[in-house]
């Protein structure tokens, strides 16, 4: 399996949602009481398109895909994405099912109950997918299978099997909280993914297993392929071919966790695709999910790849300790630390 060298074409397909965030919200007011916020935003968000803005940020070139429906919420989806230089025009505009969209009162402590309307997203159809640039591109990231409805099944399953004939890497994230009976959507599809990325809640749902290793174990059972498994503050769990690899959550002061899973999905697949090693590539998506949350919303806090390789850089001997490839590193110095703060930093 092979990575390109250059900016990774990334088509994202799957879930495209409209977040509509505020904070902090302590409580909802009772009657027609008011409550006075410190910041509201409207992102692009779901396992797709939230994903979609962080890696354009991060350098890769992105086309989405997926059902949005031709109302002003979906022209409004349209906007963000494009102002972020994303190619939008494979999204599938439907038609009466309104495009998906959350209200996210997010608490002072970061933690985000939803409110949310599904929308268009399970209206997707194979005849809505540009398999030309399916074929074109590095990578196909599939956001939210278990919330596209029938198109899930022999559909998606098609479009996996035309991507893995022309070499391309899937990727695949979850959305919901999951169940047991989702294993049984995802098992003919697993076999066909390289990387495998829900959170830890989601895993152990799905698979109906106690905790992290024996979930990995399901998972391992049915396919072969790399399952990243995010944790939140716990950090992530890496199981690929060799020991699982734990790398825990850079330490930072939490605003908002929406998008923290959708971050770090894009930074380890930037990283991938730079040819970093799979251990490094999980420690760039622990500092895009960091950087996501110390602000409010799916993109906050990530502006480029060099400030993202520099946020995690400046963590010093936390980072020096990886065994990191010298090219890495050296990406890692130059973004992140001075000559003079490299030697006090553990890393020369």
């Amino acid at each position: 399996m092979t990575f390109p060298t250059s900016s990774a074409r990334v088509v994202s397909l799957g879930a495209h949602i409209v977040d509509i965030l505020g904070r902090p919200v302590t409580g909802i007011p009772q009657g027609q009481g008011h409550l006075l916020l410190d910041e509201i935003r409207v992102t692009a968000a779901g396992t797709a398109a939230g994903t979609s803005v962080d890696l354009v940020k991060l350098g890769a070139e992105v086309v989405a895909m997926g059902a949005i429906d031709d109302d002003e919420l979906g022209d409004f989806l349209i906007l963000l994405m494009s102002r972020r230089g994303i190619d939008t025009s494979r999204l599938a505009r439907k038609h009466g099912v309104q495009t998906s969209a959350t209200i996210l009162p997010i608490r002072p402590n970061g933690e985000r109950p939803a409110l949310h309307v599904p929308g268009a997203s399970p209206w997707l159809e194979l005849a809505d997918v540009d398999l030309d640039a399916v074929a074109c591109a590095d990578v196909l990231h599939v956001g939210a299978p278990d919330v596209l409805g029938g198109f899930a099944g022999e559909a998606l399953g098609r479009i996996l099997e035309f991507a893995k004939a022309h070499d391309v890497i899937v990727t695949m994230d979850l959305l919901q909280p999951g169940e047991v009976a989702t294993l049984d959507m995802l098992r003919p599809l697993l076999p066909l993914v390289d990387y495998f990325m829900p959170n830890a809640e989601q895993l152990c749902a799905v698979t109906g297993a106690a905790g992290c290793n024996d979930a990995v174990g399901v998972i391992k059972s049915i396919c072969s392929a790399t399952v990243v498994v995010k944790m939140g503050a716990d950090g992530s769990l890496v199981a690929g071919d060799g020991p699982p690899i734990q790398v825990p959550a850079l330490p930072v002061e939490v605003v908002d966790t929406t998008g923290c899973g959708d971050a770090y999905s894009a930074g380890f697949i930037v990283a991938l695709a730079r040819g970093w090693e799979v251990k490094a590539a999980a420690w760039f998506g622990a500092a895009a999910a960091a950087r996501v949350a110390q602000g409010l919303g799916s993109d906050a806090g990530i502006v480029d790849f060099s400030d993202t390789a520099g946020f995690l850089a400046a963590f010093g001997p936390t980072v020096g300790a990886i065994d990191f490839p010298a090219e890495v590193l050296e990406v890692l110095l130059t973004a992140g630390t001075s000559a003079s703060a490299r030697k006090e930093k553990g890393f020369d």
